[in-house]
């Protein structure tokens, strides 16, 4: 860390510490370069729109491999779908600007739809295959789509939107390719147009867990700068293979999977179920996998029980966010000669605001912030202002005016840095427990502390209040029952209970939980794999 690092964060403390507490934080442009080879390091350019980038690709991988879905499509081979996806937007009146809804699950029709919209200068509306036929309607108002792009899968559901909109054109992926590859139609393919940065790009629904989703627009230039990020921190950046496991309509999925892929040239390939996960490494052996925690702990098991091969044999990195990455999964996947890098990001902030690539020395941050990125911290909570955070959510007036202050976009997020500038977060505002003495406690930091046992997977922090008496923190753990088994210690609840008494009575009495449930079962979780507070 540099001295003039340290001597900002001071002066800064100092000044507002009369005032609110507050610090402001720019990111170290220059933070990552160590991690990555100079060769790696010129290649990692900002490109001002996805059709730029694509431009790119076409240019210098056209005939490699670009993404695999039951069939291996090259570069140029997917260029010859999207162009005719162009043509028929075009050719049914549809005009720059234009908002196209995309509902398809995870297929190459998606990334069609993605990249055929975005090229022709309309902005992607990226609905979850998972909405039903009243959803998916209502999202055609909300967000005045001019057209829905689907794939043949949703069909039947499509049908029951199309009859209550007639103004809407609506374009089966699979029909428009085949039909004018078969010159049943007179559809004629169309180039990429130049679109600007500052052109809406798509609008991503955030995951809604601390309460209703929402769509947040974002522009070109900041998706491409998210898509830029997300190759910060290695080495080994181009010419891998991936394997999608996450949705493509979550921002982790689309960014840090789907376009930093097809950046990097890459190969894509598209796990359909998540049933067939293991199946899909086994016989494609990526070399990059992008996960969630939960998963990333389900995959290391299995592969302990069934041995390294269930890996694929070729992985070598693994990304994970989205939720809280315990330090035993840096650890364990590194013993197998993985490197697991944690990170934190929102869908506001174009996926990415920091990675970890000291994940070794220090496994419980998530990392420096990304070139560009301005932080501030008030009164423990982050706000951001950079060139990949979002313009705001469709439609919603009220929570924009409120999501800002001062050009800063409000987290909600608690954090904090160390004198080296790496992040921690500690908890959610909207989730901090206020005690009946006053005392306020973060319960997501809480359940860092309990998940740094290797024996705990999981946990989960709440308070109940009693009639007549203050009230108490309650703690639910769910055991890492591997553990056991890898240390030769037979598993027995009361090791697990003495472990927590352990870290608890360490902790500050106004934090200490008063009671312990230790689960037999998982936690109920969200699409995201993420644990639900609210049902658990």
């Amino acid at each position: 860390m540099s001295l003039g690092f340290c001597a900002f964060c001071e002066i800064a403390q100092l000044r507002f510490q009369r005032e609110i507490s507050m610090l402001t934080i720019k990111a170290n442009d220059n933070v990552f370069d160590k991690y990555a080879d100079s060769v790696t390091l010129k290649r990692i350019v900002q490109y001002g729109s996805v059709s730029e980038m694509w431009g790119h690709c076409l240019s210098e991988y056209g005939l490699m491999s670009a993404v695999v879905d039951g069939e291996d499509l090259t570069y140029s081979a997917l260029e010859k779908r999207i162009a005719l996806l162009r043509g028929a937007l075009l050719e049914n009146g549809l005009k720059r600007g234009d908002f196209v809804g995309i509902y398809a699950p995870n297929s190459v029709s998606f990334v069609v739809s993605f990249l055929a919209i975005t090229t022709c200068g309309m902005c992607a509306v990226l609905l979850p295959p998972h909405l039903n036929g009243e959803a998916v309607y209502g999202c055609v108002l909300k967000y005045g789509l001019k057209a829905l792009v689907y794939d043949s899968s949703l069909r039947e559901t499509v049908s029951s939107v199309k009859a209550r909109c007639s103004d809407v054109c609506f374009f089966s992926v699979e029909e428009c390719v085949s039909s004018a590859e078969s010159g049943s139609s007179a559809l004629r393919p169309v180039p990429a147009v130049d679109v600007l940065p500052s052109e809406n790009c798509c609008v991503v629904f955030t995951g809604g867990t601390t309460g209703r989703s929402k769509g947040a627009l974002l522009t070109n230039g900041a998706l491409m700068t998210g898509v830029r990020y997300g190759c910060y921190g290695y080495s080994n950046v181009f010419f891998q293979r991936y394997l999608l496991i996450l949705p493509l309509t979550h921002v982790f999925g689309l960014i840090r999977t789907l376009l930093t892929s097809l950046y990097t040239g890459s190969s894509l390939y598209i796990c359909r179920n998540n049933k067939d996960m293991f199946r899909d490494i086994a016989l494609h052996k990526p070399t990059v996998l992008v996960m969630v925690p939960a998963l990333a702990e389900l995959a290391l098991s299995l592969s302990k029980q069934l041995g390294r091969n269930l890996l694929g044999g070729d992985l070598k990195t693994v990304i994970a966010g989205a939720a809280v990455v315990s330090p035993y999964l840096v650890t364990e996947y590194g013993k197998l000669g993985i490197d697991l890098f944690p990170g934190y990001g929102l869908t506001e902030s174009a996926n990415l605001v920091s990675g970890n690539p000291e994940m070794r020395r220090e496994p419980t941050s998530v990392g420096f912030l990304y070139p560009g990125i301005e932080a501030r911290v008030v009164d423990g909570e982050l706000w951001l202002k950079g060139p990949n955070m979002f313009s705001g959510y469709v439609g919603e007036d009220e929570e924009n005016s409120s999501a800002f202050e001062d050009g800063y976009f409000k987290t909600g997020d608690l954090v904090r840095f160390d004198n080296d500038g790496l992040l921690y977060i500690t908890g959610r505002k909207k989730e901090v427990i206020v005690l009946s003495s006053g005392e306020k406690v973060s319960p997501e930091a809480l359940e860092t502390e309990f998940c740094k046992s290797d024996c705990i997977q999981d946990c989960l922090v709440c308070a109940s209040p009693s009639a007549g008496e203050a009230e108490r923190l309650i703690l639910q753990v769910y055991p890492r029952k591997s553990y056991f088994k890898e240390n030769g210690i037979g598993y027995s609840e009361a090791f697990v209970r003495k472990e927590v008494e352990r870290i608890n009575s360490a902790l500050p009495s106004a934090q200490r939980v008063s009671e312990v449930a230790v689960r037999d079962n998982d936690f109920v979780r969200t699409p995201n794999m993420k644990i639900d507070r609210a049902r658990n």
